[in-house]
């Protein structure tokens, strides 16, 4: 029978760490912005948040924002209404530090109604 030689299984090792340390590092941040897209969501399809004004809606979801510690500043948050439809939309940037290197990750929750 053949054995699978040590520097094969070292390696497959080390980018399953190089894997799960990048799951750790963003998976969180990726579930809080979900958290926060089903926040939007519900509001926009909420009855009566449609007759509130966009400074509430905006500090409801500002609120949240950073109940989730999330970079959202009320310049992210857009209300459009318009006689048929409601929406929010809601864009920011989560700033990731790696070994060695930095990266930005966009999101752009949002939701409407008609």
């Amino acid at each position: 029978m053949n054995r699978l030689p040590r520097w094969r299984a070292a390696l497959g090792i080390l980018i399953l760490a190089g894997l799960a340390f990048f799951l750790i590092r963003f998976a969180p941040v990726y579930f809080r912005n979900l958290e926060l897209q089903s926040f939007v969501s519900g509001i926009t399809h909420s009855g009566d948040s449609q007759t509130k004004s966009d400074d509430l809606l905006r500090t409801w979801v500002l609120n949240k924002a950073r109940e989730l510690n999330l970079p959202v500043e009320q310049d992210d948050i857009r209300i459009l209404r318009a006689p048929d439809a409601f929406r929010i939309d809601v864009r920011y940037f989560v700033r990731v530090d790696l070994p060695g290197y930095t990266v930005n990750l966009h999101f752009y929750p949002g939701a409407g109604s008609r």
